[in-house]
């Protein structure tokens, strides 16, 4: 839980740094063109036919409820392609990126009726590793965002 924590403030130092020194966003967030649900189905569907596999999604809403809390739908989507965590896990160099893995896209419904999608910025990474641009872990990144632009309002 520490370790977590630290993890989140260390996120939030680097973001609002990153907003100091013009540099991108750690965050990005894009409204989809789809319902709630359909971008869900959509992403899932997309990711499977571009080789990446799904490994959990955590409806926060659903677990929210559990506890007596109600918030709009919000999705969690873990999506892992096996070529690209072989790549980026067989160097040492790139190693440390597991701390990113697996890919995480959130989708959620805001107070405004319409559907949004987050992720990591693939341009802060870029600049957090240096030069990468070649990378297999900018080539995943790349891909997961092809996949999103077909989503994206």
């Amino acid at each position: 839980m520490n370790k977590l924590l630290l993890a989140i403030i260390v996120l939030f130092t680097l973001n609002l740094f990153a907003q100091e020194k013009n540099t991108p966003q750690f965050l990005i967030e894009n409204e989809s063109k789809y319902t709630f649900s359909e971008t869900v189905d959509s992403l899932s569907r997309l990711g499977n036919r571009n080789g990446w596999k799904i490994v959990a999604i955590h409806d926060l809403q659903k677990s929210l409820k559990k506890n007596g809390k109600e918030v709009l739908p919000v999705n969690i989507i873990e999506f892992c392609n096996p070529e690209y965590s072989y790549e980026v896990l067989k160097e040492d160099n790139y190693k440390a990126v597991s701390a990113l893995m697996p890919c995480r896209i959130s989708v959620y419904e805001k107070s405004d009726g319409k559907t949004y999608i987050s992720r990591i910025n693939p341009e802060f990474l870029a600049a957090s590793f240096g030069n990468v641009k070649n990378s297999p872990m900018a080539k995943a990144i790349g891909d997961v965002e092809y996949i999103l632009s077909r989503l994206l309002k």
